[in-house]
């Protein structure tokens, strides 16, 4: 038996691309089901709860909602400069910002497929939403699942990237499985454990993180709510290790809209990089490591 383990655990580490590139379609090809009868004398399903949380994006992470089948999906993600110019850059709204664009779409019940471009690194993003549990209003299924995974290609032209080899050094990828449960009408909460992998990475960092993220949705009106997201690293590297991802902020959505305004310390967007790179220590000076930042979302259902 310690042979085969060890067989097994040497071929994960030398095909370590290909084995993310299988996790990530194995869980999408576990949305794509064939269509049973249903017996019309049977008794009609216990229904999932709705909006365990308003928008598919918690701050800097996705939450359980995966959109209705038909949904097609248009992000902007911004985030400014730090605070601590003032009103010299009008407090990093001049300043060197992160944007991130996306698509999705949902074109089977509980799958969204998505793609995006960051403009930090020229990041190309593809991902993958399925939903593997849904919360019941009778409480037979207590907690929502979700699995979100993606693959990031650093598209940047050689002369402008860090020393990197070969292309397949180009390469990262992120494994999530969210863990959600509405409370009641106006409270709703998270827990999300994750796989971060780069190809290329450093010798003072492990190729693999580890992190553990929090959010929660705090209803204030109809329509308003207020929102924290946390990425706590687990992993201990070398040296350069990441700090804690901490944001909060309000929520306003509508039937086919959802804009977050936020304040945190990243100005990352991509999940891998927030739990990689976070430099910024949000026990220090307030001014010099937080940030402001937005999420938009247009839905369109078809």
């Amino acid at each position: 038996m310690s042979d085969s383990k060890a067989i097994i655990m040497t071929w994960v580490k030398s095909n370590w691309q290909e084995f993310n590139i299988l996790l990530f379609l194995i869980f999408l090809l576990a949305g794509i089901q064939p269509v049973l009868s249903q017996d019309e004398s049977a008794p009609a399903p216990d229904r999932p709860v709705t909006s365990v949380f308003e928008s598919v994006w918690l701050i800097d992470n996705q939450t359980v909602h995966v959109p209705v089948k038909g949904t097609f999906e248009f992000d902007i993600m911004h985030r400014f400069g730090t605070l601590n110019k003032g009103y010299d850059d009008l407090y990093g709204f001049y300043s060197n910002s992160n944007i991130r664009m996306g698509l999705s779409y949902t074109p089977i019940d509980n799958l969204s497929l998505g793609l995006g471009l960051t403009k930090f690194k020229h990041m190309l993003d593809v991902n993958a939403k399925y939903s593997v549990l849904k919360q019941t209003r009778s409480g037979s299924i207590p907690l929502s699942v979700t699995y979100f995974g993606n693959a990031v290609l650093d598209s940047r032209p050689a002369e402008n990237r860090e020393v990197i080899y070969n292309t397949s050094d180009r390469y990262s990828y992120f494994h999530q499985i969210i863990i959600g449960r509405k409370f009641n009408d106006w409270f709703s909460f998270q827990v999300a454990p994750s796989l971060s992998h780069y190809n290329i990475i450093g010798e003072t960092r492990e190729n693999d993180h580890i992190a553990l993220a929090f959010g929660a949705q705090v209803g204030l009106t109809e329509s308003l709510d207020f929102i924290i997201n946390v990425d706590q690293p687990i992993t201990k590297h070398v040296r350069n290790n990441p700090n804690p991802n901490i944001s909060l902020g309000i929520q306003i959505g509508t039937s086919s809209h959802a804009f977050q305004v936020f304040i945190g310390n990243s100005n990352s967007i991509l999940p891998q990089e927030n739990n990689f790179y976070n430099s910024r220590n949000w026990t220090d000076n307030f001014t010099e490591n937080f940030l402001i930042g937005f999420n938009i979302t247009r839905m369109w259902v078809y």
